[in-house]
C-alpha cells in the first residue's frame, strides 16, 4: 500500500513538473521577443474598446480586417491580444495563414504589459 501511494505521489509530481516547466518555457519565449525589441503589438479589438485603453504602443487594426491587405513587417514578430481572446485566435490563425511570426497574448486584462 505504502509503495502505490509513493508511487501516485511521484507521478503527481512529475505531472506538475512537466506543466511548470511549458508555462515558463512560453513566458520566456515572450521575454525574448521583448527583449529582442523586434515585434509589434496588434490590438484586434475595436477602436472603441482601443481608444478606452490598450497596450501601451500597440496598433489597433479589428480582427474582422485582418486579411491579406493588412501590411505589417514580416521580419517582426507580431503579438495579438483582444478582450477575452477569442477574437486574437481568430487574428492568430489569419495571420499565421498569411506567413507571419505571431503570438496571441490572450485577453487584455491579463497581459502584464504598460497600458494607456
Amino acid at each position: 500500500m505504502r509503495k502505490k501511494i509513493l508511487c501516485c505521489l511521484l507521478i503527481i509530481t512529475m505531472g506538475l513538473l512537466l506543466v511548470g516547466c511549458s508555462e515558463e518555457k512560453e513566458m520566456s519565449s515572450l521575454d525574448k521577443i521583448l527583449k529582442e525589441d523586434n515585434y509589434i503589438i496588434v490590438d484586434v479589438r475595436t477602436k472603441e474598446e482601443y481608444d478606452t485603453s490598450h497596450v501601451k504602443d500597440s496598433i489597433n487594426i479589428p480582427y474582422d480586417e485582418i486579411d491579406e491587405n493588412v501590411e505589417l513587417d514580416k521580419d517582426k514578430t507580431i503579438l495579438v491580444y483582444c478582450k477575452s481572446g477569442g477574437r486574437s485566435n481568430i487574428a492568430y490563425n489569419t495571420l499565421k495563414d498569411l506567413g507571419y511570426d505571431v503570438m496571441d497574448l490572450g485577453a487584455f486584462d491579463s497581459i502584464d504589459l504598460e497600458k494607456e
